[in-house]
């Protein structure tokens, strides 16, 4: 005969056995519960960062980028005579434009003032597209004869290369590197590299960002100026401009470091932040992103900076989205060319 496992005289003490382990879980239940958010400790720099913001160390050499002066990259092609809108010259990329029948133009929608969405209107605003627009215009006679597309800045080069946008007006600085991969128009506007930081800071120019952590961007030129000016900072690079600004408002960085033109946008969005100190070394020159195979299209673009500069355009598009920021100016970058 097969016997039961529960049955007989030792079922008992097993059973008290587990009622005694029942009552030490619900004693253990009962104890103070682990809290729910464990206590912060250390810096902001536990906190989570912006989405692809990188972290260089203080220290870290800077990558080698000579002026562009020296390498020639600032000399364009000369403007001839400047077709009537409508009347585009046969063959290459002009005629393939007004065949179209739009210009497509990379931009961006965070770089206040210079490309940004107006947030009542939902358009796109700025300098630059007042520029790509001003283009368009001398193409066809009708400056809304245009697309924007948006570019992350590391794409701007690649979509120039395999044909996917005209232009690039994309506050882009001509730096000997760039040059060898696009075509550039002649400087259309002039940046000095600056320091913003909050009111009250008592970081006053680039001595005092030893120590500190400074956020700039991750494709642009003011990168290795400020590895060169504040080798002693710890650099936060981000994505996007607007990725400084909430970096510093998340109280993750001291300060941002780029041109004075961008930080006046940041300035804009923000008014509890302030440009302070003096230009830092060198100067940038942004410049109008080409194909570089297509030098009919360069030429026209710098025939419409030309007519910019002298009927009065120029000045009139920087009045209305920089001289409150910046203050006054002489007037537009002069043109130089190698032919």
């Amino acid at each position: 005969m097969t016997q039961t496992r529960h049955s007989g005289p030792g079922a008992r003490p097993r059973a008290r056995h587990l009622v005694g382990l029942l009552a030490v879980a619900v004693l253990a239940g009962c104890a103070a519960p682990d809290p729910l958010t464990p206590t912060v400790t250390g810096t902001y720099t536990t906190r989570p960062m912006t989405n692809g913001a990188q972290i260089i160390p203080p220290g870290t050499p800077p990558p080698e980028s000579p002026p562009p002066e020296s390498c020639g990259a600032l000399a364009s092609l000369r403007p001839g005579p400047q077709p009537p809108p409508g009347q585009m010259p046969p063959g290459g990329s002009l005629a393939e434009i007004a065949a179209r029948g739009r210009l497509i133009v990379g931009v961006d929608q965070n770089t206040n003032p210079f490309s940004f969405r107006d947030p009542t209107t939902g358009t796109l605003q700025g300098f630059d597209i007042d520029t790509a627009k001003e283009i368009a215009g001398d193409i066809f006679g009708d400056p809304n004869r245009v697309e924007f597309r948006l570019l992350t800045s590391a794409g701007r080069f690649t979509a120039l290369e395999n044909n996917e946008v005209d232009l690039v007006v994309h506050a882009t600085a001509i730096t000997c590197e760039r040059a060898q991969r696009v075509g550039f128009s002649t400087e259309y506007f002039r940046a000095f590299q600056r320091i913003l930081v909050p009111l009250g800071s008592d970081i006053t120019g680039p001595a005092d960002l030893a120590g500190k952590r400074v956020c700039t961007f991750i494709d642009t030129t003011s990168l290795p100026t400020l590895q060169r000016v504040a080798p002693d900072a710890t650099i936060v690079a981000v994505p996007d401009w607007d990725d400084c600004l909430v970096t510093m408002q998340k109280r993750q960085a001291d300060a941002t470091s780029t041109s004075d033109s961008l930080l006046a946008g940041l300035v804009s969005q923000d008014p509890n932040f302030q440009i302070v100190g003096p230009p830092m070394e060198g100067e940038e020159h942004w410049g109008i992103g080409v194909n570089k195979y297509k030098d009919d299209l360069i030429r026209f673009v710098n025939g419409t900076l030309d007519r910019m500069r002298a009927d009065g355009t120029w000045m009139r598009f920087y009045d209305r989205w920089l001289a409150g920021s910046l203050g006054p100016i002489a007037g537009p970058p002069p043109a130089t060319y190698r032919d």
